[in-house]
């Protein structure tokens, strides 16, 4: 019987650590995260102060805001900006990336505008839409949006740099709509620049929209973190972040890696 070669072995390690992983991992999670309480519960009992609440008063205060229907409300307001500044970042930023990434004249002229927006503060684009365009929800998103733009055209620009020719001549000989291109052409390779700057875009969006809302808004978890600062109420303040970190987690672990996984599949598939 022949040996088993070093390509095999690689397969089938392949195979199975991920399915070990996958039972082993929520362990580990859940360890790390109690590890992490029990050192904040020790360091609380150490250092008693009211800026520094155990992990039980923060808790308690989480039960009381959300029973009070404080917190969900907050926390579904934040989480509305953060979905429409996060898809109306994507959808611009995507076209732009595209086609400045199709067309070498217009990337050479525009690229300066690329590289200024790129270094512009968040803190003023905040700033100055709420001058502009005035404390209203169209300029909050908009600032937000406007951040995360930039990042996202130079991740799909890049990748449409990166195309094969090849397949733009193939849809061609065969006469595909502009439709197909997208779906069949444009979409599947471009597929993990959108996962890359889809992925880096939440956790940057949520955080501006943190600040969005904590300097021009009247609710949001922003606001009420700003709120409880005056308050110097940290356990508060600890409450609606942690809430808010959980949600983004969970985001990130039931949708995104999830969606990231079954579009990518094709390419895992052997040959």
């Amino acid at each position: 019987m022949a040996a088993v070669s070093t390509e095999q072995q690689g397969t089938v390690k392949t195979m199975l650590l991920p399915q070990s992983r996958r039972w082993t991992s929520p362990i580990v999670v859940l360890l790390s995260f109690a590890a992490l309480i029990f050192v904040w519960h020790i360091g609380a009992a150490i250092w008693p102060s009211r800026s520094f609440p155990a992990p039980l008063l923060v808790l308690q205060k989480f039960v009381s805001e959300t029973a009070n229907g404080d917190l969900p409300y907050h926390l579904a307001i934040t989480l509305c900006r953060v979905v429409a500044s996060f898809f109306l970042a994507m959808v611009i930023g995507s076209v732009i990336g595209v086609f400045l990434g199709s067309h070498r004249r217009a990337d050479q002229f525009f690229n300066p505008w690329l590289i200024l927006f790129l270094n512009v503060p968040a803190l003023v684009i905040i700033v100055l839409a709420y001058i502009w365009f005035g404390l209203n929800e169209a300029a909050a998103i908009g600032a937000v949006a406007l951040n995360k733009i930039p990042n996202v055209v130079v991740t799909m620009r890049e990748g449409t740099r990166a195309l094969d020719p090849r397949y733009a001549e193939m849809a061609h000989v065969y006469r595909f709509s502009a439709l197909h291109r997208l779906r069949h052409v444009l979409l599947p390779q471009l597929q993990p620049y959108i996962a890359a700057t889809a992925r880096s875009g939440i956790s940057l969006i949520w955080k501006i929209v943190l600040v969005v809302e904590l300097m021009g808004r009247s609710n949001g978890i922003g606001f009420q973190i700003n709120l409880f600062f005056q308050l110097f109420d940290v356990a508060a303040i600890l409450a609606y972040t942690l809430a808010f970190v959980a949600v983004m987690l969970f985001i990130e672990l039931v949708v995104v890696q999830p969606l990231e996984h079954t579009s990518t599949r094709w390419r895992r598939r052997p040959a």
